[in-house]
């Protein structure tokens, strides 16, 4: 499992900006970001070198975030691959609260990053059906 870095920030010019400094001002990377947003606020997602540290500093800077688990899988960069991850997932009658593919240096193929209920079932399932997880 991950642990992803989610912040609550206000939906404003150079809020993005502030929030990235402040990571990356401590020599923290950045290795993905996905927002969520809505008129006035929007959830900022990320996975960073060092989570903890920049939880730490974005709460130190008045920022409200949260550290989730998440599920990273490594799935082939082939047409359908994803279709063919969530048939898995939907076969081991899994939940998805919400998923992004990602590009990671890492890795050499996709990673779709998974927020779910039940990581103790997740894991198993995938890793019986070949998939690699981190």
């Amino acid at each position: 499992m991950i642990d992803q870095l989610s912040i609550f920030a206000e939906n404003s010019k150079g809020s993005m900006l502030k929030i990235t400094k402040t990571i990356s001002d401590a020599g923290i990377d950045i290795y993905n970001v996905v927002t969520n947003d809505s008129a006035e606020f929007g959830i900022v997602r990320m996975l960073v070198t060092e989570p903890d540290k920049a939880l730490k500093l974005l709460t130190e800077a008045g920022y409200m975030c949260k550290l989730d688990k998440v599920i990273g899988v490594e799935i082939p960069d082939d047409v359908g691959s994803l279709t063919t991850l969530l048939d898995t997932i939907h076969t081991c009658n899994i939940n998805i609260e919400y998923l992004y593919v990602s590009y990671g240096r890492d890795f050499k193929s996709p990673l779709a990053v998974l927020k779910v209920a039940g990581y103790a079932e997740v894991e198993p399932s995938l890793k019986s059906r070949g998939y690699h997880t981190v």
